[in-house]
C-alpha cells in the first residue's frame, strides 16, 4: 500500500509500506479521509517524544471495511465506518470499570512512545480492533466523519467537568478541541462563555461556534472583566486547551474560588501551578484524556445537525501531497484550519 511515513523527524515521505496484517479480533479499513491533527504536527518534528520514527502517523479518521477477521461477527465487508484514537484492552480493570480511556497497555493510533508503535490511518489501509468501531450514520461524510474524534476528546472534557445548565465556562485556547469545547459548552446551556485566544482568527471561530465573549490573553484587565461577567466571583468552569505554563496559569486565575480547571492540553510535560491560589480558594483540577464511550453521541450530534464541522475545512487533499501540508501546518500559515488528507 501507499502511506505518508513519518522516517525521521521532519521527514515524511509518500511510499510504499506493507500493507497492514489483521489478528481474528481486527478489521482492515480503506481509509477515504484522515484529518492532520495538532499532535501529528507538533510530533513530526520530535518535541513531544511521541511519535518516533518509522510511524504511519494519523488518527482523526474514516473508511470502509474492507476484510474481517474470523471471530468478528457483528460487522460486515462494506460497512462506513469510524474508529476510537484509543486501542484499549477488553480485560483491563480500568476498561471493566467504565474507563477504558485510562487501561493498561491502551495504545494510541498513529502513535510510537518508546513503550510501543502503532501504525495509523496515514495511508490507503489500517486495521483496527472490531470493538472500537462505530457505524457512520448515512448523512455523516467520510470528511465530516474525520471530526469525530476532536468532537469527542471535547465532549469527554464536558462529561468530567459535571458543567451544569446555566454555569459560567472560560475557555483557554481556541483551536479545533478548544472551539468544540465552546460550541458543546453552549449546547449544554453554559453561559457565558468566555474564550481565551491570541489568535485573532481562532477567536472568531470560536464566536461563531457559541463564545459569548472573546479576550487576548495579554489584554489589559482580563481578570477584571472576567469577574465583571460572572457576578464578581469569576468563572465556575475553566477548559484549558493548551498545555503550557502560561496557558494552564491564565485558566486558573480565571476561575472563583470553588471553581473546576479541566485540564485537556498537554503539548508540555510539565507547567508551574499557582500552589496557593488552589489552595487557599480550594480549586479543583481534573485531567481530561482522550475520549471514555463519547463517539456515539458525537456521531448522534453531527447527523441531527447541532455541530456542523465543515466551515473547519480549510482543504481536502491527496495524500500523496500530505508532507507540503504538514509543513505549511507547521509553519503556521494564516487561515488553515483542519486539512484532511484521502489516499
Amino acid at each position: 500500500m501507499k502511506a505518508l511515513v513519518l522516517d525521521q523527524y521532519m521527514e515524511l515521505n509518500y511510499r510504499d509500506f506493507p500493507d497492514p496484517e489483521i489478528t481474528p479480533d481486527e478489521v482492515l479499513v480503506k481509509v477515504k479521509a484522515c484529518g492532520i491533527c495538532g499532535s501529528d504536527v507538533h510530533g513530526m518534528d520530535g518535541s513531544t517524544g511521541r511519535r518516533r520514527p518509522p510511524i504511519i502517523m494519523g488518527h482523526e479518521a474514516s473508511g470502509e471495511i474492507v476484510k474481517l477477521g474470523n471471530k468478528v461477527k457483528s460487522w460486515r465487508v462494506g460497512d462506513r465506518v469510524t474508529f476510537d484514537s484509543t486501542i484499549y484492552p477488553l480485560d483491563d480493570w480500568f476498561t471493566l470499570q467504565g474507563h477504558y480511556n485510562l487501561s493498561n497497555n491502551r495504545k494510541v493510533l498513529g502513535v510510537s512512545p518508546k513503550e510501543y508503535r502503532q501504525h495509523g490511518a496515514f495511508a490507503e489501509l489500517v486495521a483496527v480492533p472490531a470493538h472500537i468501531l462505530y457505524q457512520l450514520p448515512h448523512t455523516v461524510s467520510f470528511e465530516q466523519a474525520a471530526f469525530v474524534e476532536p468532537v469527542a476528546v471535547a465532549a469527554h472534557a464536558l462529561n468530567t467537568s459535571h458543567i451544569k445548565t446555566g454555569q459560567s465556562a472560560v475557555v483557554v485556547g481556541t483551536g479545533m478541541v478548544g472551539t468544540f469545547v465552546v460550541k458543546l459548552l453552549e449546547i449544554a446551556g453554559a453561559y457565558p462563555i468566555i474564550a481565551i485566544d491570541k489568535d485573532e482568527q481562532k477567536l472568531k471561530m470560536a464566536s461563531e461556534y457559541g463564545a459569548t465573549h472573546l479576550f487576548k490573553p495579554d489584554e489589559k484587565e482580563l481578570f477584571n472583566q472576567i469577574q465583571q461577567l460572572t457576578k464578581g466571583r469569576g468563572a465556575d468552569y475553566g477548559f484549558e486547551v493548551v498545555g503550557m505554563n502560561n496557558t494552564v496559569n491564565t485558566c486558573i486565575a480565571s476561575l472563583r474560588r470553588g471553581g473546576t480547571a479541566v485540564l485537556i492540553g498537554n503539548v508540555s510535560p510539565e507547567v508551574t501551578l499557582p500552589l496557593q491560589k488552589i489552595v487557599t480558594s480550594e480549586i479543583a483540577v481534573l485531567g481530561s484524556c482522550a475520549i471514555n464511550g463519547e463517539y456515539e453521541l458525537v456521531l448522534d450530534l453531527m447527523a441531527s445537525g447541532k455541530i456542523s464541522v465543515d466551515k473547519m475545512i480549510s482543504a481536502i487533499a491527496p495524500l500523496s501531497e500530505g508532507a507540503d501540508w504538514f509543513k505549511r501546518l507547521y509553519n503556521k500559515e494564516t487561515g488553515l484550519n483542519k486539512v484532511i488528507l484521502q489516499p
